[in-house]
C-alpha cells in the first residue's frame, strides 16, 4: 500500500475485530498474504494487504450494475453481514444453503445469472464457486490462511470465520462501494450504520 495513503480504518480496528487472525494451517496460495506465525501456531494475515485488496475489490465491483452482483455465505457468521452488504449496495444475497443449479439450471425457480460472485469462504461456498466457474463468472472471495485460490479471481485475505471480522469486512466493503458511487461519506456511513448491527446474532 502507498505509505501516503491512510488505511480505510486504523489497523487497531482491524486487529480488535480479529481480521488478521488466520488458521493454524496455511495453503501455499496464501503465503504471500501472511505476515507471521504466532507462538500458538496461528498464521497472521498482513493487514496492509487486506486494506489494499478492499480498495481493489471495490473498484472491480463498481464495474458492474448492482443487480448483476451476487453474494453468498454458507458460513453462519457471514450470513447477516453478507445480506446487509447486498441490501446496502443493491446486490442479491444467497445465504445459507446454496441450492445446486441456481446458476446453471434455468428450470429452477431460484435460477439467477450473476455477472460477478462474491463469496464469504471459497471452501464453504464451493457449490456456488463451482457453478460460477462453469459459467465463466468472476469470483471475489474472502480468503483465510488455509484457503486454496484455484478458482478465485480476486482474493480478500482476512479471517473469514470470525463473527466480528466478517461484520467489519462487509461493513467496509459496503461503505467503500457506496463512497465510490458518490452515495455516502465515511461520516454519514458511520452515523447510519452501527457496525455492531452487522454482526450475526447466533
Amino acid at each position: 500500500m502507498d505509505e501516503t495513503m491512510a488505511p480505510l480504518v486504523d489497523f487497531e480496528t482491524y486487529e480488535a475485530n480479529a481480521v488478521n487472525i488466520g488458521t493454524q494451517q496455511r495453503s501455499s496460495d496464501m503465503m504471500k498474504f501472511i505476515q507471521e506465525v504466532r507462538d500458538d501456531g496461528l498464521y497472521l494475515i498482513d493487514l496492509t494487504k487486506t486494506d489494499e485488496r478492499i480498495r481493489v475489490i471495490t473498484k472491480f465491483i463498481n464495474q458492474y450494475e448492482p443487480e448483476e452482483i451476487v453474494v453468498t455465505s454458507a458460513r453462519q457468521y457471514g450470513q447477516r453481514p453478507a445480506r446487509m452488504f447486498a441490501e446496502s449496495i443493491g446486490a442479491k444475497s444467497l445465504v445459507g444453503r446454496f441450492i445446486p443449479g441456481t446458476f446453471t439450471n434455468p428450470r429452477l425457480p431460484s435460477f439467477y445469472e450473476p455477472r460477478v460472485l462474491i463469496v464469504t469462504d471459497p471452501a464453504a461456498d464451493q457449490q456456488a464457486v463451482r457453478e460460477a466457474v462453469g459459467s465463466g463468472v468472476p469470483i471475489v472471495a474472502i480468503c483465510d490462511a488455509n484457503n486454496n485460490l484455484r478458482n478465485v479471481d480476486l482474493a480478500l485475505p482476512a479471517n473469514n470465520k470470525g463473527r466480528r471480522s466478517l461484520a467489519l469486512l462487509y461493513w467496509l466493503l459496503s461503505r467503500e462501494v457506496l463512497k465510490q458511487r458518490g452515495q455516502t461519506t465515511d461520516e454519514t456511513w458511520a452515523e447510519q450504520n452501527n457496525i455492531d448491527d452487522w454482526e450475526s446474532t447466533f
